[in-house]
């Protein structure tokens, strides 16, 4: 049995980055350690727990079945040690180092990333921020099967071991290549609403990682007996720009991704005719990590970054069909105050 007494307790830190990392490389960069002594600090961890702890699947270590009981209590206690030793306002962003990963859709690859990475950059130039994929059918498992720090999700059921705020609405907009024939030939001009005759008529782009032919426009469709016609679906929002731009297929969006992407893409923005319920966007976390002051920076700088989304919306539904005519508004710019951060 091990001795607490002699165990060297950093080997914790060691344990725990390369339980979120899988990688010996990735979990020496987030403790801030070389490969070599990172390596050597495994199998110091491996001889005191008495268990391989990981095998190697190909470039992936994987952690055995004890490591894995391990992971939870483990970050607990780290969490709640780093909350000890360092007060509310003792986290220096300046001089933090490791990696925050952050679960979502490329819509926040867009949307979030290049504002908080130049955010970051600014504040906190060693860290590491990273845009994970979403766990398929089960987002918030992302917070665990993908090591994630928090996750940004539409709306949910939130189990009891998640804490969440709400970030943002966002409604939906149809997307088309400008000039598209057959809403030129019926006169509706960007920014106006698409009859629906047309819009289920015309060939829809699906954004769907599961692969569904379905979504949340096909439901509201069926709300008022009618039905549009799938003939794609990829599974991320780049790929329906990338493809509506390219044919005369047509894609529903999230509203402030739509305004952003057109004016890149050679896209023009118009109105569903169907009643569309807005998503409300989360962010969610473990509880574990609430009171870690590394974690409350990151939220908090998330949250501020996203803001600007949110006012936007209200702004669009206050002038629904109004918000476009043959171009459409820039991506959102972010208000800074004295220091430089978004408002």
């Amino acid at each position: 049995m091990t001795n607490i007494s002699t165990f060297d307790l950093n080997l914790l830190r060691v344990l725990d980055a390369l339980l979120r990392e899988g990688s010996v490389t990735r979990a020496a960069a987030r403790v801030g350690l070389s490969q070599p002594a990172t390596s050597a600090a495994l199998g110091r961890l491996r001889h005191a727990l008495g268990d391989p702890l990981f095998v190697r699947q190909g470039q992936r270590l994987v952690p055995t079945d004890h490591a894995l009981s391990l992971e939870t209590p483990l970050r607990e206690i780290l969490d709640r040690t780093e909350g000890l030793i360092a007060g509310p306002e003792a986290f220096d962003p300046a001089r933090a180092s490791g990696a925050f990963r952050i679960g979502g859709s490329d819509f926040f690859a867009e949307m979030l990333m290049p504002a908080l990475g130049a955010a970051v950059s600014r504040q906190s130039p060693a860290l590491i921020v990273q845009l994970v994929d979403l766990v398929p059918e089960n987002y918030v498992a992302t917070l665990e099967r993908q090591r994630a720090d928090l996750v940004l999700i539409p709306e949910t059921t939130f189990p009891e071991w998640t804490e969440h705020v709400r970030l943002f609405r966002s409604s939906f907009r149809m997307i088309a290549r400008a000039g598209h024939p057959r809403l030129a030939a019926e006169g509706v001009p960007p920014g106006g609403v698409v009859p629906t005759d047309l819009f289920c008529d015309l060939g829809h782009v699906l954004f769907s990682p599961e692969g569904r032919v379905s979504a949340m426009g096909d439901a509201a469709l069926a709300a008022v007996g009618r039905k549009r016609r799938v003939a794609m679906t990829v599974p991320v929002f780049s790929g329906v720009c990338r493809a509506v731009s390219e044919s005369d297929l047509v894609g529903l969006l999230p509203r402030q991704l739509a305004e952003a992407m057109a004016p890149r893409l050679g896209l023009w923005v118009y109105v569903p005719p169907m009643p569309l319920p807005a998503a409300t966007i989360f962010m969610a976390w473990h509880r574990r990590a609430s009171r870690a002051p590394a974690h409350r920076w990151l939220r908090g700088l998330v949250a501020e970054t996203l803001e600007p989304l949110d006012a936007g919306e209200t702004e669009a539904a206050a002038r629904p069909g109004t918000e476009a005519l043959h171009s459409v508004p820039p991506s959102p710019t972010f208000a800074r105050d004295e220091n430089g951060r978004p408002r």
